[in-house]
């Protein structure tokens, strides 16, 4: 039994001036499939949980879809801003097309998740938006739908709710329920999700097994020269303060390189302006393996001589990432800037691939090392 399909196809009255969000789109989730959608910002992905969901309608083409969806496409979708945290779990429960009785039934465990107990006959409009966050997955995740779709619900929370949010859909998805899970964390796509749709530009790139369809996105959508690099300077929509005009990858003689050796020190390179005096501000990366797995983040505020203001003006940086340290094998590298807690500047997934090559002939190098990372520490023999 098919638990949502779709196709969209556009019509023959489409000009060259036209834009199409979704193009001849089309595939199949069954009952308890967990299925990622994965893709740059604007590939398409939130249009498509949307007509999914119902709330916008294809221009062309149709989607069968069996069985209640639960939906959570962005923050407190559904909840009313004057109603209390009380009244909008009934309300949102509603609309779901739960009964009253389901719903008060549910409701001590929906709370208890939320943890907003305290705030519960508050307006929601008083909530931040974590607390907000927190009182929409619970409802959407608890009212058992029999399909539930979720749009980067990881993006707002704490990290122990985010684990919590993956905890609570993995229990769903072994209650052969199924889940749509859009998402920019591709370790969570990975841990969640049996198969995967890549969707770029509207259309489908590639759909199948999760670990296969992650890593080509992976490495097809990075720069595999060892440098990217932006004349006008790239930020995100609505920012006027910082521009980035560059990042590579160094080897330890200085030469822009995608290759380095697992025994050698590299550098990441930014070159990056700040268009406004801003108060704090960091810049940095991060660091995944190729199956999505973030490995670390850093930021060149982490030494203390970078923090604080921030005058307008171009700065070059340069962070270096000590050999002996990753394991053989393909990296992505995504590039962040922004004022924690505050606004984001930059967010670049994918920038840059790297290949990290073992090119040691000492035979304690030759056995499969164990875990993500392999630093060479030091060993000292003491006296007995």
């Amino acid at each position: 039994m098919n638990a949502a399909s779709g196709f969209f196809r556009p019509s023959a009255r489409a000009t060259e001036s036209s834009f199409w969000a979704l193009e001849d789109v089309g595939f199949e989730v069954r009952r308890g499939d967990v299925i990622g959608l994965i893709g740059r910002n604007g590939a398409g992905k939130s249009t498509l949980l949307k007509i999914l969901s119902r709330i916008t309608e294809p221009t062309t083409g149709e989607v069968r879809v069996r069985g209640r969806v639960g939906s959570l496409l962005e923050v407190g979708t559904g909840f009313h801003p004057e109603l209390t945290g009380r009244e909008n779990v009934f309300l949102n429960g509603a609309i779901l097309g739960m009964r009253k009785a389901e719903i008060a039934k549910k409701f001590d465990e929906i709370v208890a998740f939320a943890e907003v107990e305290r705030f519960l006959d508050t307006q929601v409009k008083f909530y931040s938006s974590g607390m907000y966050m927190r009182l929409a997955f619970a409802v959407a995740a608890h009212l058992e739908p029999e399909i539930l779709v979720v749009d980067e619900v990881l993006a707002v929370g704490d990290s122990a709710f985010q684990k919590k949010c993956l905890g609570k859909m993995g229990a769903v998805a072994t209650e052969g329920r199924t889940v749509i899970f859009v998402s920019h964390n591709m370790g969570a796509i990975n841990r969640l999700c049996q198969t995967a749709v890549w969707l770029d530009k509207g259309r489908i790139v590639a759909h199948g097994p999760t670990a296969e369809v992650v890593a080509n996105y992976l490495v097809v959508d990075s720069s595999d020269s060892g440098q990217c690099q932006w004349s006008e300077g790239i930020a995100d929509p609505d920012v006027d303060e910082f521009r980035l005009y560059s990042v590579r990858i160094q080897n330890q003689q200085g030469a822009v390189t995608s290759v380095v050796d697992v025994r050698y020190p590299f550098m990441l390179s930014f070159d990056y302006e700040f268009l406004k005096h801003l108060p704090y501000c960091r810049v940095g990366f991060i660091l995944s393996t190729a199956d999505g797995t973030g490995l670390f983040e850093t930021y060149d505020t982490d030494q203390e001589a970078n923090q604080g203001p921030r005058p307008p003006g171009r700065y070059r940086f340069r962070c270096e990432i000590p050999g002996h340290l990753l394991l053989p094998g393909a990296y992505s590298i995504s590039v962040a800037a922004g004022m924690p807690n505050i606004k984001t500047l930059l967010w670049r997934e994918n920038v840059l691939s790297l290949t990290v090559e073992d090119t040691a002939i000492s035979g304690d190098t030759r056995a499969q090392p164990y875990g993500v990372i392999r630093p060479k520490l030091k060993w000292e023999r003491l006296a007995q």
